[in-house]
């Protein structure tokens, strides 16, 4: 029995093969759809998952901000850790870790620029379940001890045992390092990615970070973590340490975060590395799911418009004795067929295309056994939904009369039709949100792009390098001089400055810092201040203007420390006109500064962040030498002459050396990166949905038209135009569409202006946007319905009124 309805079903979808096909691909899409983002989702929630991760949290600040805390920076004090651990029993164990973000590791000839690294204690392997694959991690907490990741260990010691062996390493000067255990390499899935590890005794020991080892409440250049007892309840433990003022500073507090929320909820200052969003990943699910509803409402509505077509076969059936029972699990079993063709289809559709969309959002997603036996409970749902999708349709089928249905006088009922017309109307209602959203994305991420950012970043050149050599400070700072004016003789170097950050740089190589005493008396202990260094060209290379004073360079010497703010600064301490805090004096870091000029304000951190109180102050760092660039090294070959000619430069005043470079203006647009992939990808899987649905609208206009032949024919004999019968076929979609618009509009704008809350600086809902997308869906409707209409209009009525 049970073969017989395999054959029966089968038979049946090779007998009816446009509507096998429609609904077949409408759904391996649906499911390939829905298998690519939810591999991008798992991937994204699997960030920070191991063992014990539960019991782990980050320590961060809060910052007072008029009469309330708010989110402040991800790093802390390195006295953080122990004084939590300390004060509360819940804590059991805490770490510290002290981040570099790239330094150059020489070992004989070998040269490493190695990037992210940290200086850790020795705790960080039992919190992070780090398991070492050589040495012992007992040996670890002594200065000058390093574990590095098996790639690097690969890179500086080839296939030799690295244990014991000693490595120098530089950044800002060198220190030696003996190899104490190689561990594995991390997971992509980490919020910070770490290549090597040190002791963070060595920080007492190394000249370049002597500063950062004395323990104390100024410096917050850490990142601390904690773990508790799994029986600790995270809500009431983050009270109590919110509510508990552990540095004596009633204008910051310390909080927690779970360390497995950081990648999609954590969007802080001085954060280890950009993270991901969780409004992206909640966006691709919802497309997901609409994708596989509009599939599943493709099979339910071809399903009962095919049931009417069955009505003999099913009459007969029951004159033969056939319980209803038995019919409708004939359409259950016919549905389980379809659904699972449609599976393997869709298997091999994310086989072909997944790399395709890794290259899309930059990430390594595979379909491998792991993968699929965590989709095990989506595919049972996905089997379940298209059960129920065509559980509606049997049930249609087995309530047929057997005399109505024998004679072909079945009528579609009102109720019956107004289910259909409301699946359709759901189907519009979600490529009219689909459409919106689409439109909004690219039209945010343009204007990021485009919205000037208050500096001018093309063709200005930042170049940094290691000096791998002792060499007093004094020499360094002659011999950059001397590089920096060989570079001014340059034909087509404009400008050089020497910075410590610039735009697009982000916070890493920013300080920031409460209290400062206003010219006016006033203090302000609790606003965030970000100050940099930068020499007094530095304004000029970057074109940032000024709307008040000048720059620090014509102050004479013995004169009062100088600084240049910006208009936010001015603002915040109260002045309207800029011109009235020119050569006044603030105080901060107990020093006294006078104030030279005030620059226009520009966008540091890119648009998605608010613009933030600077203070740039005159310093000889030789951290970034920037160089702006003329036309004459436009072109490709022009460019990479120029670049050679001062890589040559830079390695005959350094000799020993290391020297990397970064454009400015493609650095600035990185901050984008994640939002333009999120655009592409939302613009794909918006255009498979409404392929989607334009193919369910595809099939039931084809049995609409084949339904209504012979009423078509008549209207045709009795005089009607083929306009108006394309009216007549088209009009209950229009009206269909017309609804669905009603509806949609006010929820795509309630959406998209909830995602567009996450931009400091954002586009607005133009009106031309939900025009543009009733217009487009009104049209995908009248496309699709018009195809087949207009085959039904032209067709000779003598053909269907001959049929019956």
């Amino acid at each position: 029995m049970n073969l017989l309805y395999l054959k029966i079903a089968f038979r049946y979808l090779l007998k009816n093969k446009l509507y096998s096909f429609i609904n077949i691909i409408g759904l391996s899409l649906g499911i390939a759809a829905f298998i690519i983002i939810s591999l991008y989702v798992s991937y994204e929630k699997s960030y920070d998952t191991f063992e014990g991760s539960d019991t782990v949290y980050r320590v961060y600040m809060d910052y007072m901000k008029g009469d309330k805390f708010e989110d402040g920076d991800a790093q802390t004090y390195n006295l953080s850790g122990p004084t939590l651990q300390k004060e509360f029993p819940e804590v059991i164990d805490n770490v510290r870790l002290y981040r570099l973000d790239k330094v150059t590791f020489v070992d004989k000839e070998k040269i490493i620029e190695q990037p992210n690294g940290a200086l850790v204690d020795a705790s960080y392997f039992d919190i992070f379940n780090t398991k070492l694959l050589k040495g012992n991690s007992n040996n670890f907490n002594k200065p000058n001890n390093i574990v590095l990741s098996e790639s690097l260990a690969q890179k500086l010691f080839g296939n030799e045992d690295p244990l014991s062996k000693t490595v120098s390493l530089f950044y800002g000067s060198k220190v030696l390092l003996k190899v104490v255990g190689v561990m594995p390499d991390m997971a992509e899935t980490t919020h910070m990615k770490l290549n090597y590890l040190m002791s963070f005794e060595t920080l007492e020991t190394w000249d370049a970070l002597k500063s950062q080892a004395k323990l104390n409440w100024n410096q917050n250049n850490f990142f601390s973590y904690i773990k508790v007892n799994k029986k600790i309840n995270f809500e009431d433990l983050q009270q109590k340490i919110t509510s508990t003022d552990i540095e004596n500073d009633p204008d910051e507090r310390h909080n927690i975060e779970p360390l497995t929320d950081i990648h999609l909820y954590s969007d802080k200052p001085y954060e280890a590395e950009a993270n991901g969003s969780s409004s992206r990943v909640k966006f691709l699910t919802v497309i997901a799911i609409i994708i596989l509803i509009l599939s599943w409402l493709n099979y339910v509505n071809l399903s009962t418009v095919k049931s009417l077509e069955r009505s003999r076969e099913v009459g007969i059936r029951k004159v033969a004795g056939a319980q209803r029972s038995q019919l409708i699990l004939q359409s259950l079993v016919e549905s389980v067929c379809l659904f699972f063709i449609a599976l393997i289809i869709a298997i091999i559709l994310v086989i072909i295309f997944l790399p395709i969309f890794n290259s899309f959002v930059g990430k390594s997603l595979v379909l491998g056994m792991s993968n699929i036996e965590s989709l095990i409970p989506f595919t049972g749902l996905m089997l379940l939904g298209s059960l129920l999708a065509g559980f509606y349709p049997a049930l249609v089928l087995s309530n047929f009369s057997p005399l109505k249905a024998l004679k072909g006088k079945l009528v579609t009922s009102s109720s019956k039709l107004n289910i259909r017309k409301g699946l359709i109307a759901v189907q519009f209602f979600a490529t009219i949100i689909l459409i919106v959203g689409t439109l909004v994305v690219a039209k945010q991420i343009n204007f990021l792009k485009e919205q000037p950012i208050g500096v001018e970043l093309s063709q200005v050149l930042a170049l940094k390098g290691e000096i791998l050599e002792a060499i007093p400070d004094s020499l360094i700072m002659t011999k950059s001089k001397v590089f920096e004016n060989e570079l001014k003789k340059l034909s087509y170097v404009e400008g050089v400055a020497r910075s410590k950050t610039y735009p697009g740089d982000g916070y890493d190589n920013l300080s920031s810092t409460v209290g400062i005493k206003y010219p006016n008396g006033k203090e302000n202990d609790k606003d965030v201040f970000y100050i940099y260094q930068a020499s007094p060209n530095y304004f000029d290379v970057l074109g940032i203007q000024f709307v008040a004073g000048k720059t620090y360079k014509e102050i004479p010497k013995g004169g009062l420390r100088t600084i240049v703010l910006n208009e936010k600064f001015a603002e915040q301490m109260g002045y309207s006109n800029p011109e009235d805090i020119v050569n006044k004096q603030v105080v901060f870091w107990d020093v006294s500064w006078t104030v030279t000029g005030v620059m226009k304000n520009y966008h540091h951190f890119g648009l998605k962040t608010k613009i933030e109180p600077l203070i740039v102050f005159k310093d000889e760092s030789f951290e970034n030498v920037l160089v702006k660039l003329n036309a004459s090294s436009g072109s490709v070959a022009g460019m990479q002459n120029s670049l050679e000619e001062i890589e040559t430069l830079y390695k005959s005043v350094f000799p020993n050396s290391t020297l990397n470079y970064t454009f400015l203006d493609k650095k600035f647009e990185i901050q984008y990166t994640e939002d333009k992939k999120f655009g592409i990808a939302f613009q794909i899987f918006t255009v498979l949905a409404i392929f989607i649905a334009a193919l369910g609208l595809f099939g039931l206009t084809s049995y609409m038209c084949l339904q209504r032949r012979k009423e078509i024919g008549i209207r045709k004999v009795t005089g009607a135009s083929i306009f108006q019968i394309l009216k007549l076929l088209n009009r209950d979609f229009i009206l269909l569409v017309v609804f669905a618009l009603i509806i949609a509009i006010p929820v795509a704008w309630c959406i998209m202006n909830h995602w567009l809350q996450e931009f400091a600086y954002r586009t607005e809902l133009s009106w031309w946007i939900f025009a543009i997308a009733a217009i487009t869906t009104l049209c995908i409707a009248l496309i699709t319905v018009s195809f087949q209409s207009v085959k039904a209009a032209t067709e000779n009525p003598v053909n269907s009124l001959r049929t019956e």
